[in-house]
């Protein structure tokens, strides 16, 4: 039987195929005038992607460098910092800082469950902290934080403390009101809604950000804001970049332009929808029922059966690539991705994939049931659009 195989993992993701063809063909030198247009549109339109007038600085790296590059450029050594952690890269948050020497102080909520922006609230009024850490979304377990209300709770207490938020998967999946809010450093990377491979990391910068790094004393090099975007004023990168996947990423780029941001915001926002109907019309329960973000959707593994198993049978059936769980959640729950270059055909598949395999497994579901879901999630979206308009 003939079989495609397919990403439905949140990083790497599904490429756009114009991306692919411009990066199959990047044989431009980096300090060249051609590349250099190609430099200053991109980082043009990155501000589009992210809906900001701040600077936002490309790096080649994965999106953990540019989470340790906001803390060795903007922070001392000893500087008291507040992380909100509900999973595994709110937790990455802690071992940077605690790797740079800062005073790290952890609100964190248990997996599957968002941070209470309260709590957080009431713990930067207690002190005077530097910086506040968060999520846009948690991918390890699907869980959407309050990004507003956590901003929101740094200004009421105090106008020095920065707001540093890891968008890797929440930009283009997630509204961030990133100026209006008040957002003094936000991060993504290349392998997620802006369907290219993994390699670049980006970080949208405040004024106020910028004004820190004056007397921030951590030590720095590759990772030195101020040295990208001195370099980035001549359309250059301080050193060498991926040349193809700035390549790439320029296709990109132009393709979300032409889609419209929020419109690929409303993608996920609808595939996200129907998914969870689907996996609920099959009896199996969601991670994050409470505060599910649209970036990807985390499910429960079948009572009785490791998801570990159900992810070996659809990949093997179908060649479709799920996520499993990370760290202690490994084996208990698989993650659906919706960010990026998926379609709704694509999401009824997985949902029809998913239903096959778990039959093949002895789990008794409905077949039919899953996509049927998703399809009057699909019926009543467009309803309400025609409604709309």
């Amino acid at each position: 039987m003939l079989r495609k195989t397919r990403l439905f993992t949140p990083g790497p993701t599904p490429l756009l195929p114009a991306a692919q063809r411009a990066m199959a063909a990047a044989d431009l030198h980096h300090r060249t005038d051609e590349f250099r247009r190609v430099f200053r549109s991109v980082l043009d339109d990155l501000k589009y992607f992210y809906g900001t007038a701040n600077d936002v600085i490309l790096f080649t790296s994965s999106g953990t460098g540019a989470m340790e590059a906001s803390i060795s450029n903007l922070f001392s050594p000893g500087d008291p910092v507040l992380v909100a952690a509900c999973g595994k890269f709110g937790e990455r948050w802690v071992e940077l800082g605690r790797a740079y020497g800062l005073s790290v102080e952890c609100v964190s909520a248990p997996y599957g469950q968002p941070v209470s922006p309260a709590v957080v609230a009431e713990k930067l009024a207690s002190g005077r902290y530097q910086g506040v850490f968060l999520q846009a979304t948690e991918s390890s377990t699907g869980v959407r934080l309050d990004v507003r209300a956590v901003a929101e709770a740094a200004r009421a207490a105090s106008g020095d403390t920065l707001v540093i938020v890891d968008a890797i998967t929440g930009l283009g999946t997630t509204h961030l009101d990133i100026d209006g809010w008040g957002l003094d450093v936000v991060i993504g990377g290349s392998q997620k809604a802006l369907m290219i491979p993994p390699g670049l990391a980006f970080a949208g910068i405040s004024e106020r950000a910028w004004q820190r790094m004056e007397t921030a004393r951590l030590p720095r090099y590759y990772f030195d804001f101020r040295k990208e975007r001195k370099a980035s004023k001549n359309g250059e990168a301080a050193y060498t970049p991926s040349t193809a996947l700035v390549m790439g990423l320029a296709e990109a780029l132009r393709y979300i332009r032409e889609l419209g941001r929020e419109n690929l915001i409303d993608n996920a926002r609808l595939l996200a929808q129907a998914t969870r109907a689907g996996v609920g019309a099959l009896g199996l329960k969601l991670f994050a029922p409470d505060s599910p973000c649209d970036a990807l959707t985390a499910v429960c593994a079948p009572e009785g059966l490791e998801s570990t198993a159900v992810i070996k049978e659809v990949r093997s059936r179908f060649g479709m690539s799920m996520a499993n769980g990370q760290g202690s959640m490994k084996g208990k729950i698989f993650r659906i991705a919706h960010l990026g270059y998926f379609d709704f055909a694509e999401g009824l598949a997985i949902l029809g994939a998913l239903e096959l395999a778990l039959h093949a497994l002895g789990v008794q579901v409905p077949l039919g049931a899953g996509v049927r879901a998703a399809q009057e999630v699909y019926l009543s979206s467009n309803a309400s659009a025609s409604r709309a308009g």
